[in-house]
Order: C-alpha cells, then structure tokens, then sequence
C-alpha cells in the first residue's frame, strides 16, 4: 500500500503551491490583514520585501488571535510588529515529503515556495496532507493516466 501512495504522490512543492499570492507590506495595520485573509479565503498573508520581492515575513491568523488575545489593537498595531521575520522557505524542487518535514520540525502550518524569481507561491499544512493522503487529487503527470 504505502509503494503504490509513494508513487503516485506528487514530486513537489510546486505541484502542490496556491498561487497567486496575497500579499500586504510591513506597515500595514494588522486589521488589514484580517480583512485580507477572509477576503481571500486563506489563514496566511506573505510580507514582501519590496526592493528584492524576496518574502520578508509571514503572518498568520494565529498571529493576529494571540494579538487580540493579549489586548492589542489591530487597527493600530502594525503587521511588522507580529510577523515571522524571514521565514523559513522551499523551493519549488522541494519533494511534498521534504516540505512535510520542513513543516513537523519547524511546527509551521504554512511554507512559502521559492523560485528563481522570488516568491512563487504557499503551501499550507492542508496541501501537503492532501497530497500524502490522497495522491489521486493531484497526479504526478497530467499526461500519465491515472487508475479508476
């Protein structure tokens, strides 16, 4: 059983990434923020560096809850001021079983994807579950044909 999910689970980071990204800056309020994340459906916002587009930081919905929870206002408090500071990242060569690692060790829930040209997408912990669990969700080759 575990032969046939091995090899029918996909190779990398970048068969498994959600682009395009949201993404908000270093200043903005925290509150935009969370606006951002329920507009776009998602429990993580990259900080882009603007001068190299390289992520900066990482905000999640655990950053802004521990923010409320502690008494801090969110339309005052400044995303820089919660944000992980270069967070850890992979590539898009990265093997889904290496994000997954990345992701246990380090306690992440979510692992921005790099390419040559800087940031190119996010993983969450959902994506790399799903692409371990179910490897027929996202097959390996779109021209391999996949059993019924």
């Amino acid at each position: 059983m575990s032969e046939q999910t091995s090899a029918a689970a996909p190779a990398t980071a970048a068969d498994i990434m959600r682009p395009p990204l949201t993404t908000v800056e270093q200043a903005d309020h925290v509150a935009a923020a969370a606006y951002l994340m329920k507009r776009a459906g998602t429990t993580a916002l990259m900080v882009l560096d603007a001068q190299t587009g390289q992520p900066a930081g990482i905000i999640t919905e655990a950053d802004i809850a521990h923010a409320v929870a502690d008494g801090k206002d969110v339309n005052s408090t400044r995303i820089h001021a919660l944000m992980t500071a270069r967070p850890t990242v992979v590539s898009t060569t990265t093997s889904v079983r290496d994000a997954a690692q990345v992701m246990t060790s380090g306690h992440f829930r979510h692992l921005p994807v790099v390419g040559d040209a800087g940031l190119v997408g996010i993983v969450d912990i959902t994506d790399v579950c799903r692409a371990l669990l179910e490897p027929e969700v996202f097959p390996p080759s779109a021209g391999m044909a996949q059993p019924e």
